[in-house]
């Protein structure tokens, strides 16, 4: 038995991922080994910083094709109960306001909770890893939260639940 991280995904984040490996297997590769080639034919290995750069992007570049493998083979994917929209799960929207003195303080804020290969906070996709996800996970529509994070202690109150 495998002892590797589970990666949980929606289809469609192992989809992106795929394709990911795919562009960087076949064109960012070549583009890279193309770049070591030319670099090569400037000279003296030691002191050629087009070579040295390119060689760095070339380690970078496997670091994260190695990863992405990694994740599409350990994807765990969520299948999404539309019709159980009572507790907060991966793969579901919560709205929810933050409340301080007992007082609603600030206006709705909605995120998809997904899995960290997914996670994109501009898109309101955060990772169910983060502090806020892992405050609302199991959580229900009307529940009063205290949610721990970097920047202090908050209160939120989920509004609702798609």
């Amino acid at each position: 038995m495998s002892n590797e991280k589970q990666y949980p995904m929606t289809a469609d984040g192992k989809r992106k991922l795929e394709e990911e490996l795919v562009k960087l297997e076949t064109e960012t590769r070549k583009e890279i080994v193309e770049r070591i080639k030319i670099a090569r034919d400037f000279g003296d290995l030691s002191e050629n910083a087009e070579y040295d750069a390119a060689k760095e992007e070339q380690a970078f570049l496997e670091g994260r094709i190695s990863t992405l493998k990694s994740m599409i083979r350990n994807a765990f994917i969520i299948t999404e109960d539309e019709t159980d929209n009572s507790v907060v799960t991966l793969g579901k929207t919560v709205t929810f306001v933050e409340i301080i003195n007992g007082k609603v303080m600030t206006d709705e804020e909605s995120y998809t909770i997904v899995g960290s290969a997914e996670a994109d906070p501009m898109e309101f996709r955060i990772s169910n890893e983060s502090p806020i996800a892992k405050g609302l996970l199991g959580k229900e529509i009307g529940d009063e939260v205290t949610i721990q994070t970097p920047g202090g202690e908050m209160k939120v109150k989920i509004v609702s639940i798609k």
